[in-house]
This record gives C-alpha cells, structure tokens and sequence, in this order.
C-alpha cells in the first residue's frame, strides 16, 4: 500500500508520521549471518511502526531491527529487484499485488512460510505453493475528495469512476504516474478492471479531455496538489480530487490540531481498487534467521494491531482488532475492483506503457 501512510500509509499512506528504528550499534548491516544481531528491513518510505512494538521485537527475537525506506512503493521495488544479488536489508515490505509478479518472476525472494501465516484471511494470501511473501496488510485506492470545496462551489462530489469524466468534474482530478507509483497503478488496474481490456484505455481519453493532471507519485499529488490534505492547504493547491487511499481521511482527523469532529476528505467509493502489501525474505539476504523472525513479527497481533493507526492500512490477520477512529472516519470500501494476480502478471507492463504512450505523450 504502499494501500498503506503508506497509505499505506496512507499507501499506504499519508507520509505524516515514519519512525526508523535502529539499534544504538550497527554491525555495518544485516551482517554476515552467522553472528549478527541487527535484521534489515527495506520499506517504501511509508513504513511507520511505534517504538513500544519496535523493541518488543527486539527484545523477543534478539535482534535489533535497522529500517530502510527507499522512496515510493514502486520505486523501492524496482531498485530491490535491481540489488537482488546484493541486497540492501534481509527482509522487503511493501510489494503489492500490482507489482507482486515482477519481484517473484525475478527472483527477489526465498521461500519462507512465516509462523502464524496460517491465520491471514484467506482472501489476502498469495503464492501458497512457494511461500516466498507474507500478507501483512491491506487497503483500498480510492479517490478521495475535499469537501469545503464541493460545498462552496454547490457541487455534488463524484461517486463512480463514470462520474470523473463529467464536465462538472472538470480540470479537478491529480491523479500518479502509473509508471512510477502504485497508487497510481492501482488506479490504473481499477479501471482496467472496470472497463475490461479494450475499455480503459478510451476511458482514459475521456478523463485526458477532461483536464486530469498527473504527477510522478503520491506524496506530489496528496500533499501539494489536492485541496483536502492539510499540506494541500499550505500550498493553495487547486485540485479538489485526488487518488489516495479509503484510509486517507482519518489521518486527516488524527493528525489535525485541533482534531476535526468529521473528517475533512471523503471518498469515492465506487473508484476504489483493493491492494494487498506482502513482505519476504530477500533471496541473498546476509542474516536470513533475522528476516524469518522479522517475518513472523509481521503477521504477529501485535504489530497487525500497531498498524492501522500507524500505516492507515488494515490487518491481514483473523481476528486482529482495528481503532474505533480508524472505521469511523476510513471504512474499506464494500466493492472494491480486484484483479487475479494472474492477469495484473500477463497485462500490466503492456498495459503501463500503452497508457504512458496514451497520457504522458
């Protein structure tokens, strides 16, 4: 996610709050694995954890955890797959299921069936044969849209993904650069799955002709570009639709002084696409005992319940709980688009470049 802040998380997510947590030493690394103590995370830089949860790891695993973040979710990817033979960290968070194939086909990770895997929700686990990732949360891509400014301008926000190419909505939509953010591929792969094969791309036109806008990723067209977001108000940016996350809007209430009793943002529930984020062990990693006890922490209910209000992404986990304030203000969306990771595999690289021929000519 990146859904996550990350989101997460707010992809996902919103990019407010990362935490890195390092040990006070540093063997210079993951180590050569067969004394060390330190365990590498690489993340998107929406990774955030609270510190209480960082050192109940380390103090039940033994080692201390080093973070990681490496740009957007896409970005952080593509640069794992390309340090594959001498990998940055042990263990990679924040691949989704829109980018899944790429880092398997390449061989990013080594097989590694964490413990407590067998209690994700079935719906969100991925490449069972191999167990070569572990779901560790999910969210929704969604539209998001700013509410003063529907009200002042006597507008009625967009609901649908039809809706986007109404002459109403006009010069107002920020949408990321499919090529270089997952978001903006999420969104991407929504309206693939809406419109079918040969659909999307017409439906692109449509939205060309009606004045979206497109940035190169998330943190651009959230917190300088749309009108809703608090940076998005320090900057007077212009742009009352964005895409972001279901789980953007209670960051928007968390993190407000003083906090809004509603959430200033909504969402477009029927734009919204459901990402999935995996972790796995890097297939070199230098300290793999490391990784596969950052992995098992990671489906853990401790953490799975660190997250929401950390990332703003859900629990993959049964049972884990979610904050009150988190599905009040930023409920996952009732029918959200999917893809079989199947067909995300087959088409997506055809269609990434067909749409940058299409949008960014």
């Amino acid at each position: 996610m990146g859904i996550t802040k990350k989101v997460t998380v707010l992809a996902v997510g919103l990019g407010l709050v990362t935490l890195s947590a390092c040990g006070s030493s540093d063997d210079g690394g993951s180590g050569d694995g067969g004394g060390s103590k330190t365990v590498t995370l690489v993340s998107h830089n929406s990774w955030a954890v609270s510190e209480d949860v960082v050192a109940a790891f380390e103090k039940q695993s033994g080692y201390e955890l080093k973070v990681l973040e490496d740009g957007d979710a896409g970005q952080a990817v593509n640069k794992a797959v390309l340090t594959k033979d001498n990998p940055q960290g042990d263990v990679f968070f924040g691949v989704d299921n829109t980018l899944l194939s790429r880092a398997l086909d390449n061989g990013l990770f080594q097989p590694y069936e964490a413990k407590g895997a067998e209690k994700v929700l079935p719906e969100y686990r991925a490449d069972e044969d191999e167990h070569r990732v572990t779901p560790v949360d999910t969210g929704d891509i969604c539209v998001n849209y700013d509410k003063a400014w529907f009200s002042e301008n006597d507008v009625n926000p967009p609901k649908t993904f039809d809706d986007l190419i109404k002459p109403e909505y006009k010069d107002l939509l920020v949408v990321e650069n499919a090529s270089t953010s997952s978001p903006g591929l999420g969104f991407l792969l929504g309206t693939a799955a809406k419109y079918g094969d040969e659909g999307w791309p017409d439906y692109w036109k449509k939205l060309q002709a009606n004045g979206v806008k497109v940035v190169d990723g998330w943190e651009q067209a959230y917190n300088e570009e749309f009108s809703g977001s608090a940076g998005g108000k320090k900057a007077k940016a212009d742009r009352p639709l964005v895409v972001s996350y279901a789980s953007s809007p209670p960051a928007e209430v968390i993190y407000a002084d003083p906090r809004p009793e509603t959430a200033p943002t909504g969402v477009a529930e029927g734009t919204c696409f459901r990402q999935v984020e995996y972790a796995g062990l890097l297939s070199n990693a230098r300290n793999p005992e490391g990784g596969k006890a950052l992995l098992d922490f990671l489906v853990g209910k401790q953490f799975q319940e660190d997250m929401p209000l950390n990332m703003f992404v859900y629990p993959v986990l049964e049972g884990a709980a979610v904050p009150a304030e988190f599905t009040e203000f930023g409920p996952q969306a009732k029918d959200p688009e999917t893809m079989d990771p199947a067909k995300i595999a087959e088409n997506r690289d055809q269609w990434v470049k067909s749409w940058t021929s299409l949008v960014l000519k």
